[in-house]
């Protein structure tokens, strides 16, 4: 489902202050719509606007921004970056939720309901969607999908700049983490190679319902250029990462073996790349695995000429 493109910036009606979901809403919501949230979809509905707001304050929404929101549920989110942004394109899976998502912004922002769309789709599937390119990424993500998902966007929306996730706190922390951090693994590599990433604060848990039994955490993300001076593809840098974390307690030399072909080329691909063939795969920043990924992408091209 899509939304007419509108004619130019038109003024926007000031939003209602009783346009956000409160607790009420949200419990009056579901119930007419028959909705219990699922814990295999990992949903935890916002039900305090004031934590929707400072969500999207410190996401840095411009009024100039086409935002993607993930697993929007019953809007309250949504509301909220419609109240700031240009233009809102929400992808939901569930098809209660989907169906009833553009009735609740007509219904409580009508001024700005011409300025939403929505994909009912997976979004590990989702691939382009209507309208401009989106430019930042604002959702509170499913706890059993969140790294998944938030490096598929990443992947195929480059457009969008500034991303603030809500996730549980233990996966904020992972993907936030520095090298040398008992939590620094895959996704704090892979979110690293397209975006800065912080942890940007803390959610207590009865700001939802339900009440989740694990912390929530907020991460931002800002957009930068893939790590410079490297002719290694993503592809090829990503399979290096995975093979460095699925023995951690290996060396490099030792964990590398198999991706690289044998202990050797695997050591002569660290030397090449400065690394140390006895580090550890949580020692190395982003930078690094490209390298390596390029010493090996040259030595296995030179192997093959020679």
């Amino acid at each position: 489902m899509s939304i007419p493109e509108h004619a130019g910036p038109a003024p926007r009606p000031a939003a209602s202050p009783d346009s956000l979901l409160g607790p009420g809403d949200v419990r009056e919501l579901a119930a007419r719509l028959g909705v219990r949230p699922t814990k295999q979809r990992g949903q935890n509905f916002v039900i305090d606007a004031n934590t929707v707001r400072r969500i999207v304050r410190t996401a840095g929404v411009r009024a100039d921004d086409t935002v993607v929101e993930i697993g929007p549920g019953l809007g309250s989110l949504t509301l909220g970056l419609l109240e700031t942004a240009e233009r809102v394109v929400a992808v939901e899976i569930d098809d209660v939720l989907a169906a009833a998502l553009p009735d609740t912004v007509a219904t409580r922002l009508p001024g700005r309901a011409d300025r939403f769309a929505l994909v009912h789709s997976d979004a590990l599937d989702v691939t382009e969607l209507p309208g401009p390119p989106p430019t930042a990424l604002v959702a509170n993500l499913p706890y059993n999908v969140a790294v998944p998902v938030l490096l598929h966007m990443l992947e195929h929306f480059p457009s969008v700049e500034r991303t603030l996730v809500m996730v549980q706190s233990e996966v904020a922390d992972r993907l936030a983490a520095a090298p040398g951090s008992k939590v620094y693994g895959v996704p704090s590599v892979k979110a690293s190679w397209y975006a800065e990433v912080r942890r940007a604060g803390a959610i207590g848990r009865n700001v939802f319902w339900p009440a989740p039994n694990v912390d929530s955490g907020l991460v931002s993300l800002v957009r930068r250029a893939a790590p410079p001076d490297t002719t290694a593809s993503r592809r090829e840098v990503f399979a290096a990462v995975d093979a460095a974390f699925a023995q951690r307690r290996k060396t490099l030399r030792a964990a590398l073996a198999g991706w690289a072909g044998s202990a050797a080329a695997a050591e002569r691909a660290l030397v090449a790349a400065g690394v140390s063939p006895q580090a550890r795969g949580e020692s190395l920043t982003v930078a690094e695995f490209a390298r390596i990924a390029e010493c090996r992408v040259g030595a296995g091209s030179e192997e093959a000429g020679g």
